[in-house]
């Protein structure tokens, strides 16, 4: 394939991995969710299991999924099938909530029962 710009190899290893963090610019907007998010103070702000339960199966962290929120806030993303899906392939969601793939139940949940805390936290970031 002469004259052609060709990619890379699929199946061709490399010698060091590649950083996710290489793939986000220091100004893309998802650095300002992050840092955002991790300087709330989420139990005043009224979240649902900042504190983790002694028993029963671990959740997710209330700032995982506020993340994830807020970025689909921002991406006018609302469904939580979509939100599920994107944090699967969507690089940018991949470095924001670490490569977590919460499914779309758990986001419903978490976006049903702290309502009134996303709406301060949305009110605070705009």
């Amino acid at each position: 394939m002469k004259r052609f710009i060709t990619g890379q190899d699929r199946t061709q290893s490399t010698l060091l991995p590649e950083l996710l963090d290489e793939y986000i610019t220091e100004e893309n907007p998802v650095r300002v969710i992050d840092l955002f998010v991790d300087q709330l103070d989420l139990k005043s702000l009224g979240f649902e299991g900042v504190v983790p339960a002694d028993t029963g199966r671990p959740s997710y962290h209330p700032a995982v999924l506020l993340k994830l929120y807020v970025y689909g806030y921002l991406n006018r993303i609302a469904s939580t099938r979509r939100l599920e899906t994107e944090a699967l392939r969507n690089v940018e969601l991949m470095w924001l909530i670490t490569r977590l793939a919460p499914d779309f139940k758990t986001i419903a949940n978490f976006r049903k029962e702290n309502g009134k805390a996303i709406r301060k936290v949305c009110a605070q970031f705009i």
